[in-house]
């Protein structure tokens, strides 16, 4: 037998012996026997024997060759001995995996649910889970684990519950209703009501209205059918621009170079008109534009304007990270209706209802298209535009106008419910439909309480929709060149990739907050121009709704 650490023998792999006609042993073994003393020597020939096992550089269970790869000479696997799948490296009490532990608490059945819940965003960044910020989502699942519906097992990952939501919302934008659907403990022990004990662990701007038990084929975004989303803003945002803002000198001297148009004439409104308009403050603006109250003529327009997003369009303008041709921006609204105004304390109020299959990210920018071309008279004709294949600029409305309603899901109920046509209710089979409407009672009074009033109250304190409008007005550029008589995109107004822009517009970022620190006025924030990172496709699809 060769023996490596021989001085008498040579270093040379011994000569393979011929397989003899009846031999036992098998040419498998005799050829393993023979290769690994070849490897032996070849992880010593540079300096004799490591202490480190020899790294095998052929890809899967066996060699080049095709034989099966021994393990002789190579370092016992200890990574995962004592680990059950799924778990920390660590316990609670720092106790490092595969040392002896106490007896683990019996393991709990788990079933696939559907949690009906509604949300004021304030003090949130948006509604997934993110590391190192508090997200409702976030706050949601630590109140599921403190309850006891989620195992300790599974309480440093939402991902091996199969956590999942309908509708994703931004930083700040409430809802009255949302779901997300994960795996479940339901049947707690010593609990009554799982519900009720996670809604006391819950703060009381996140409410649990119900759980329903769905398939375990279940998909919250996937059976998803259409959201419904509401937007509220002041109509006095619908005042045309004030004469002398760099936003009116920038349109009116664009509209010189356009012929058959009669531009809109700011300082002929009858708001813009009055003598203590003339040497006013943006303070003496706000309080008049607060006792403003619209015509009927002006509700009439943007109910028309709004048709424009009704039916399938091409999105990319209302987004970000999208290119044109992207087929993902092709999105149904069912429809869109408006309100009629409404006043509460001194302002009047608009409500405008979204109803679509989906939403792509920062869906805010159609309220703005919507408001931006109504106000300046611009012709309903540039939505379509913004549906073509031009890149433009299109701002976002403040996030404290946005609440989410709720999603629907008909066709999953339409499926459960032929299932259940032919079976009881106590069979294990049978899935009830998911109905926001039997908590409209609780979900009214949250809405009042916790996003109507407090979206109120922030801006009669701060005039955020006052501030928003005005950084419209003193933008002097070319990106807002679109909003004109003829309603066409002009080309000093289309954004080409890479190319620098001479003042681009800037987003300011205290408008995608829906709480303020500040309550002296206007929040202290820093202007920032908006920068969006690059997504990939599927983060951008798992941030929509």
């Amino acid at each position: 037998m060769y023996d490596l650490h021989n001085p008498e023998q040579s270093h040379f792999p011994p000569a393979k012996r011929p397989i003899t006609e009846g031999s036992s042993e098998s040419f498998k073994r005799v050829k393993i026997e023979h290769e690994e003393p070849e490897k032996t020597l070849h992880s010593t020939e540079h300096g004799g024997p490591s202490d480190a096992p020899a790294a095998d550089t052929k890809q899967g269970k066996r060699d080049a060759a095709g034989w099966a790869k021994s393990r002789r000479g190579k370092a016992k696997d200890t990574k995962n001995k004592g680990r059950r799948r799924g778990t920390r490296d660590h316990d609670k009490d720092g106790q490092k995996e595969g040392e002896e532990q106490g007896p683990r608490a019996p393991r709990l059945p788990k079933k696939q649910s559907a949690l009906l819940i509604g949300f004021c965003g304030t003090g949130c960044n948006g509604m997934q889970i993110q590391p190192d910020v508090r997200t409702i989502e976030g706050v949601l699942f630590d109140a599921l684990v403190r309850a006891g519906a989620v195992s300790s097992d599974n309480a440093d990952d939402p991902v091996k519950v199969n956590l999942g939501r309908a509708a994703r919302t931004d930083a700040g934008v409430h809802a009255a209703g949302n779901l997300v659907s994960m795996k479940l403990i339901t049947a707690i022990p010593g609990v009554e009501d799982w519900v009720a004990r996670v809604n006391e662990e819950l703060p009381p701007e996140i409410r649990v209205w119900g759980s329903v038990r769905v398939q375990n084929s279940f998909n919250a975004r996937m059976s998803c059918d259409s959201r419904k989303y509401t937007y509220f803003f002041p109509s006095y945002l619908l005042i045309p621009p004030k004469p002398g803002s760099g936003f009116q000198r920038a349109y009116e001297q664009h509209t010189q170079s356009m012929q058959g148009v009669v531009p809109l004439d700011a300082s002929a409104h009858p708001f813009w008109s009055a003598p203590e308009s003339h040497s006013s403050s943006s303070m003496d603006d706000l309080v008049r534009k607060r006792m403003w109250r619209i015509s009927a003529d002006q509700v009439e327009l943007i109910r028309e304007t709004a048709k424009k997003f009704e039916g399938t369009h091409n999105f990319h303008n209302f987004t970000v990270g999208r290119e044109f041709g992207d087929r993902s921006n092709q999105r149904h609204m069912w429809k869109i209706e408006i309100s009629d105004p409404a006043v509460y304390g001194d302002t009047e109020w608009i409500s405008v209802l979204f109803h679509g299959q989906s939403f792509m990210l920062h869906q805010r920018k159609m309220m703005s298209a919507l408001v931006l071309s109504c106000r300046t008279g611009t012709p309903g004709q540039v939505i379509d535009e913004l549906y073509g294949p031009r890149i433009v600029m299109v701002p976002k409305m403040p996030a404290l106008g946005l609440l989410l309603e709720y999603p629907i899901f008909d066709s999953y109920n339409k499926k459960v419910t032929s299932i259940n046509e032919k079976i009881e209710p106590s069979h294990p089979d049978y899935r009830p439909e998911i109905d926001f409407e039997k908590h409209r009672e609780s979900i009214d009074a949250f809405k009042q309480t916790f996003i109507y009033d407090n979206m109120r109250c922030i801006e009669d304190r701060d005039g955020v929709f006052d501030a928003w409008v005005r950084s419209i007005d003193t933008y002097g550029g070319d990106d807002l060149l679109y909003l004109n008589p003829k309603g066409i995109i002009p080309a000093a107004a289309v954004i080409k990739k890479g190319d620098k822009r001479d003042n681009p517009f800037k987003e300011k970022r205290k408008f995608d907050l829906t709480s303020f620190p500040d309550k002296q006025g206007i929040p202290v924030i820093e202007d920032d121009e908006e920068t969006e990172s690059k997504l990939n496709k599927s983060r951008l699809e798992d941030m929509e709704g």
